[in-house]
Parts: structure tokens; C-alpha cells; sequence
């Protein structure tokens, strides 16, 4: 299995994006498109106080008649944000996101934000390590050295 650190290095866009607890869901919302992602860390002076997400946007905004041009980041943000370890592994990676329902993960080096890896991202490189395992089953198979 890989580590964290590895799948980061793997990563095309490892772009950090970050917004603040009171700007405005729209806001937010916005620069996800831009950027094309599916969350944000919300941060006060470089700490992590929480995550936003396009989930976020459809339980608690969208159900609830919320307008996204007057509700905060913060009233919708989830505060408690879990984290892994440049050292940690996909799997470590998959079992927390498993088990908390969760779909993106910060990651500290130090208590230094590094990155942010989703599940896609965890997804992608397991179906290349697999992909890698098969082709040297066939080239074991069928006699041709790797």
C-alpha cells in the first residue's frame, strides 16, 4: 500500500483551497466549481476550523431553503475535521473515510496542512496498483520476465 505522501506526489492538482467561516455559501460554492473540487478547508490565520462541502451545500442549504448569498461558510461547515498523516496509507485512508462517511481528508505534516486527498483520489490509486499486480500475474503467466 502507499502512503499518503506518495498518492499526493501522484496527484495533478494538489492545489489547496481554503476560504474563510464567514464568507458566504455562494462564495464558496463558486470556487468550488471554479476549481473544480468538492470541498474546502474553512481556515481562520491558517488554521483548519473546518470543511465545507458540496454535500454540506445539498443537505443544509438547498433542503432547508437556505439562500447562499446570505447564509455564512461557518452555519454550514462541518467544525470537526478529521485528518491523516503524510506517513499513513491508503488503506488507513479508506477505513476512516469508511467508517466516518467521510469523502475528503486534510493532511498534516507537523500540524502543517500539506494536502487534501479524497476518496476519488484513494480510489484511483488502488485501481492502478491493481492494474500494476495484474500485468506482472500475465507476464509471470505467460513466461515473460517483468
Amino acid at each position: 500500500m502507499k502512503t499518503v505522501a506518495q498518492i499526493l506526489k501522484g496527484k495533478q492538482n494538489q492545489a489547496i483551497y481554503t476560504i474563510a467561516p464567514e464568507a458566504k455559501v455562494f462564495d464558496a460554492i463558486k470556487m468550488m466549481s471554479d476549481h473544480s473540487v468538492g470541498a474546502l478547508l474553512v481556515t481562520v490565520g491558517g488554521e483548519i476550523v473546518g470543511i465545507v462541502t458540496e454535500r454540506d451545500y445539498a443537505r443544509k442549504m438547498i433542503l432547508k431553503g437556505r439562500s447562499s448569498t446570505d447564509t455564512s461558510v461557518s452555519d454550514i461547515m462541518t467544525g470537526s475535521v478529521m485528518y491523516v498523516r503524510p506517513q499513513d496509507t491508503n488503506e488507513q485512508c479508506m477505513a476512516l473515510m469508511t467508517e466516518n462517511r467521510l469523502r475528503h481528508l486534510p493532511i498534516l505534516d507537523d500540524g502543517k496542512l500539506v494536502g487534501l486527498i479524497s476518496i476519488g483520489d484513494l480510489v484511483k490509486d488502488l485501481i492502478s496498483e491493481q492494474q500494476f499486480i495484474i500485468q506482472q500475474l500475465e507476464h509471470y503467466i505467460m513466461g515473460h520476465p517483468a
